[in-house]
C-alpha cells in the first residue's frame, strides 16, 4: 500500500533523506523510528506530497505521492507532529471545513471519535490545551475513514488513558485493513502494535525487519549472581563473553543470540547463585543503533 523506492530528498544544508527502500503491506502497521533531525519527517512530507524528491518515488496504493497528491488525499488520513490550526477558528468548524474539503458527510463517524476521546469541539482552538488539540487532530485524521494513515507521534500530549484509547483506536483501523505509518518516540506503542520497524540514521534506514525478527536477532542480557566475581570475568571474558560488573557484585553479559546455548554452558562451569535474562526492548535496540558504531550490535 505504501511503496518508497530509491528516495532521495536534499536540503540547501546537505542534510535529507538518501536512497531511502522501504514498503509498508497492505492492513499493517509500520514503526518508523529515529532522532529529531533522523529525516521521518522528511519522509512523511515526501509521501504526502509536500515536498518533491530529488530521486527517486513514493507510491500509495499505486499513485504517486507527488504527481496524484490530490488525489490520494481523499483516501489518507494525517496526523501531525507538530500541530498549527489556523488562528481564529473553532474545533466545529474546523472538523467541518475538513469533512467539506473532502467531500465526506459521515457526521456519525466523527461524533464517536470526539466521544471516545472526551472531546468538546466547541470554542476557539488557540484556548484549547495541548491535549484537547491533539485529540482535535486525532477526530480530523480518523473521521473519514481513511484506507491509509500517516501519524507523527501520535500520543503527544495525551494523558495515559487518551493513549489507551488511541492504541485502541489504531488495533480497530488495523483489524479492518488499514495501512499505518507510525512515527514514534514511545517505544512500548511500537512493540504493541506495529508489525514492522523502520530504524532512520541520519537519513538513511539502517534496519528494517518485522519486530519479532529484529528483537530476536539481537543481543540477549544475563545477569549473573555468582560466589566468585572475579573468577566469573576471567572464564566468560575468556570464552568470548565480556561481562560487565555492576555495583551490586552482578556480572552482566551481553549475549548474540546464536551463542546462547555456548554460554549458558560456560556458566554451568561457575558457582551460579542466580541467573535472570533481561527483556531487551525495542527501546534497547533503537539506542545500539545510535550508540557507538551504530551498528544495533
Amino acid at each position: 500500500m505504501i511503496s518508497v523506492s530509491d528516495l532521495t530528498l536534499t536540503y540547501p544544508s546537505g542534510k535529507g533523506v538518501f536512497d531511502l527502500d522501504f514498503s509498508v503491506a497492505e492492513g499493517s502497521v509500520a514503526g518508523y523510528l529515529g532522532p529529531n533531525g533522523a529525516g521521518k519527517t522528511t519522509t512523511i512530507r515526501a509521501l504526502l506530497g509536500f515536498m518533491r524528491p530529488d530521486s527517486g518515488k513514493c507510491l500509495i496504493d499505486g499513485m504517486d505521492c507527488s504527481a496524484e497528491a490530490s488525489q490520494i488525499q481523499h483516501r489518507l488520513g494525517y496526523l501531525p507532529g507538530e500541530i498549527a490550526f489556523p488562528d481564529g477558528m473553532d474545533g466545529v468548524e474546523l472538523l467541518t471545513l475538513l469533512s467539506a474539503l473532502r467531500g465526506t458527510r459521515n457526521g456519525g463517524r466523527r461524533q464517536e471519535l470526539l466521544d471516545m476521546f472526551e472531546l468538546d469541539p466547541k470554542g476557539k482552538i488557540r484556548k484549547f490545551s495541548k491535549g484537547m488539540k491533539q485529540k482535535l487532530a486525532i477526530v480530523a485524521a480518523f473521521m473519514h475513514d481513511p484506507d491509509v494513515l500517516v501519524l507523527d507521534e501520535p500520543s503527544s500530549g495525551l494523558d495515559p488513558l487518551m493513549q489507551h484509547r488511541l492504541m485502541e483506536l489504531i488495533f480497530a483501523q488495523k483489524a479492518q485493513g488499514k495501512t499505518i505509518l507510525m512515527s514514534s518516540h514511545v517505544f512500548e506503542e511500537v512493540e504493541k502494535v506495529c508489525d514492522s520497524v523502520l530504524i532512520i540514521k541520519e537519513g538513511r534506514l539502517v534496519a528494517q525487519s518485522d519486530v519479532g525478527s529484529l528483537m530476536g536477532s539481537q543481543r540477549k542480557l544475563f545477569v549473573l549472581t555468582v560466589a566468585d566475581p572475579a573468577e566469573a570475568t576471567r572464564l566468560l571474558e575468556a570464552e568470548g563473553f565480556p561481562a560487565m560488573l555492576q555495583s551490586s557484585g552482578q556480572l552482566e553479559v551481553a549475549v548474540p543470540g546464536e551463542q546462547v546455548d555456548r554460554f549458558v554452558k560456560t556458566a554451568a562451569k561457575l558457582q551460579v547463585l542466580n541467573l535472570d535474562a533481561k527483556h531487551q526492548t525495542l527501546e534497547d535496540i533503537f539506542i545500539g543503533y545510535y550508540g557507538k558504531g551504530g551498528s544495533g550490535q
